[in-house]
Formats: structure tokens, C-alpha cells, sequence
């Protein structure tokens, strides 16, 4: 017993430090992302969206240069470049149109859409690199705790839009209406990726995740091919081109010599080997 009373006073200590406030920031523009993501989906076709949207790999480049001071050389910039088309060609190979662009169209305001989706990829981008910059730069604090005090605002937060939306239905027939196997297995994955996500940011960085998130569609379609029949296309085909280029290009780095002085004179640097 005394262990868990011990981790369970540590966890108390830990929500609520004021520290943890600081992750407000990334919980509310996750639920906002989420909500814009929606009306975009509800604006735009599918392939509109699906290439759009890529450009969260740009802006999260943007902010890790602005908030964590990272440099990026113009060759991996030209990467995140093609990286971003080669998402947007991978995932427009796939032709699956969303549901919300099955409804009747003449109700979509495609500016409307426009504008959600490029505000989601400037909040995914700062909201990822502003919690890399906590988990690197902050208190050291396991990413167990600080992935449940993220979660806090973010339950908070989709609690309140639950009530303020479906709340007779909730009080009907339950707030757990419509939680089959396969939904609660979804939310299990789901929250095994964030500590996985977490780990990646703390570790690597937001731009990395925009990789290997890539390469993960990239995955995700192959295996489609056995369960779901799904056929291989050419804009699949240079899709995953464009993806394997970028990830050689990100992360080539050109020899340098270290001693200069052998870089002038090789004829003395083979008299010191010698």
C-alpha cells in the first residue's frame, strides 16, 4: 500500500502545481483544432482538405525555428517541402471522400473552410512545439504526469462541448451511448500514442513527428492493400517517392572536414598518419 499512496501524493502534488497551467495553453488549442478540423471537413472537399492540411508540417517548422531556436538549413527546409507534397499526394491517392462532403454541398462556404483548416495548422504547429519546449525546457517531470495534466484541459474542455451540445441525449440514454469494443480499443491506441508522441518530443522534435507520421500513412495504405483491397495508384507511387526523398534530404548533412590544415596540405596529413 505504500507505494501507490506515495505515487498517488506525488501525482496530487503535481496537478496542482502551478506549472501545470502552463499546459492550458496546448489542451485548449488542441480542442479548438478539433472543432475547426470539423467545420473545415464540413466546407470543403475532401482532396481540398487533405492537401491543405498538410501545411501543419510547414508551421510547426515555422514555430520550432521562433520558439525553440532551431535551425534549420535551406536543404531541409526544400525537405519539409516535399515532404508536405508527398503527404498530401499519399493520403489524395487514398479518393476516400469524408462524410460530411457526401451532404449537400450548396450550403458550403469554401472560405469559411479555408480559413478553419489553415487556423487548425498554425494550431497544431504551436501547440506541438510549445509542449516539446515545456517537456525539454520545463520542470523535470515524468511524461506520465505531464500527459495527464495535459489531458485534464482537454477532458475539461470536451466535457463542456458534450454538455453544452448533447446534453439530453447524454441525460437519454447515457454518456457512454454507442461505446462498442471497437471504440473503446480506438481510445486505447489513441492514448497510447500520446505518451508514445510525448516520448518523440522530448526526446527528438515536432519535425521528426511530421516524419514519421508521414511514413506512418505511408504504412497504413500498404497494409490496406491486404485488408481492405485498396489499389495502388501512380500519385500513390510518387507520393511515397516524394516521402522517402524528403526523409534522405532532412537528414543528409554534407562531409566537413575537421582539420583544415590536412584539407590544405593531404600530403602532410599522409606524413602524420604514417
Amino acid at each position: 500500500l505504500g507505494l501507490p499512496k506515495t505515487f498517488f501524493e506525488h501525482l496530487k502534488h503535481e496537478l496542482i502545481h502551478p506549472d501545470t497551467i502552463k499546459l492550458a495553453v496546448p489542451g485548449l488549442l488542441y480542442t479548438i483544432q478539433n472543432n475547426l478540423l470539423f467545420i473545415a471537413l464540413s466546407h470543403l472537399e475532401a482532396a481540398i482538405y487533405q492537401v491543405t492540411y498538410q501545411l501543419k508540417i510547414l508551421t510547426t517548422a515555422v514555430f520550432s525555428v521562433v520558439l525553440l531556436r532551431k535551425h534549420i538549413s535551406r536543404l531541409q527546409v526544400f525537405s519539409l517541402v516535399i515532404l508536405t507534397a508527398g503527404v498530401a499526394a499519399v493520403q489524395l491517392s487514398q479518393g476516400s471522400p469524408t462524410k460530411l462532403e457526401a451532404q449537400d454541398t450548396t450550403e458550403q462556404n469554401p472560405v469559411l473552410g479555408l480559413v478553419c483548416v489553415l487556423l487548425a495548422c498554425c494550431s497544431s504547429g504551436f501547440a506541438g512545439v510549445y509542449f516539446e519546449k515545456i517537456l525539454k525546457q520545463g520542470r523535470k517531470v515524468s511524461l506520465f504526469v505531464r500527459n495527464i495534466q495535459l489531458s485534464i484541459f482537454g477532458v475539461s474542455l470536451g466535457l463542456f462541448g458534450v454538455l453544452a451540445k448533447d446534453y439530453e441525449k447524454v441525460v437519454e440514454n447515457g454518456f457512454f451511448q454507442g461505446y462498442t469494443n471497437t471504440v473503446w480499443a480506438t481510445i486505447l491506441i489513441q492514448a497510447g500514442s500520446g505518451f508514445v508522441i510525448a516520448s518523440v518530443m522530448k526526446y527528438a522534435d515536432n519535425i521528426l513527428k511530421g516524419f514519421a507520421t508521414a511514413i506512418s500513412i505511408i504504412l497504413s495504405s500498404v497494409i490496406s492493400i491486404k485488408l481492405f483491397d485498396f489499389d495502388i495508384s501512380a500519385l500513390f507511387v510518387f507520393g511515397v517517392i516524394l516521402v522517402s526523398l524528403a526523409v534522405f534530404l532532412y537528414g543528409y548533412k554534407r562531409k566537413k572536414v575537421k582539420d583544415e590544415g590536412e584539407a590544405r596540405n593531404p600530403l602532410l596529413a599522409r606524413k602524420v598518419n604514417v
